[in-house]
């Protein structure tokens, strides 16, 4: 997640409620410094701000549906301006939410952007004997629950989320440490999160899934 936002406090304020919602949180308070990220990194959801120092946030979202249409988009601004509403969703924005506002209303309308956006609406997502509470972060597996750590648990669902495709080891870096990963030496954590993801499924009767394709990554699938 993005958050682009100029207002240092609030910034801090939504980066740490959403990091204990289990989140990897990124901020940008400048539109330079969003634009220099969203050309770099691809995210699953944006909050942004309308009001940046150095252009408008509206902006951005012209940018951000050519290069990343299926990322959604939710406003936070002080503007409550009725044409800034229609603007930034007929632009493409998915909500727009006033300030001030709840962090838990905040948080609550990310899930609902990310059910339509993601899961088609559904907040349980199934894959044979895998079964996945979005709201509740919880998984299932022959329908008995099991443990995963938070790194383990997003990448599971990025793996069912992104099913049958190759997933580049750092595509699944940044989604799993954001910009973070710039400060990794290898990549040697992810393959230990795969394992231990692997592990726990099949402790449990379930399938291997995660399949490596040599050279490029890994790819979720039955076949």
């Amino acid at each position: 997640m993005l958050i682009i936002e100029d207002e240092q406090s609030l910034l801090e304020s939504i980066s740490h409620y959403m990091f204990s919602e289990g989140y990897v949180c990124e901020g940008a308070k400048t539109y330079f410094e969003a634009e220099t990220k969203l050309a770099v990194y691809q995210y699953e959801i944006i909050l942004l701000d309308i009001t940046l120092p150095g252009g408008n946030g509206l902006d951005l979202i012209n940018e951000l549906k050519k290069q990343h249409p299926e990322t959604g988009i939710l406003i936070i601004s002080a503007k409550n301006a009725l044409d800034d509403k229609i603007k930034g969703l007929d632009l493409g924005a998915d909500d727009y939410l006033c300030k001030p506002f709840h962090l838990a209303e905040l948080n609550s309308r990310i899930n609902a952007v990310i059910r339509r956006r993601s899961f088609n609406g559904r907040s349980n997502l199934i894959f044979n004997e895998i079964e996945i509470d979005t709201l509740a972060k919880e998984v299932m597996v022959h329908n008995k629950s099991i443990k995963l750590t938070r790194k383990e648990y997003d990448l599971l669902l990025y793996c069912v989320v992104n099913k049958k495709r190759v997933l580049t080891k750092e595509s699944i870096a940044e989604h799993l440490s954001g910009d973070a990963i710039d400060m990794a030496d290898n990549f040697d954590f992810i393959y230990t999160h795969i394992k231990n993801l692997r592990k726990k499924i099949e402790q449990q009767g379930g399938n291997d899934y995660l399949k490596t394709v040599y050279g490029l990554g890994y790819k979720f699938s039955d076949l």
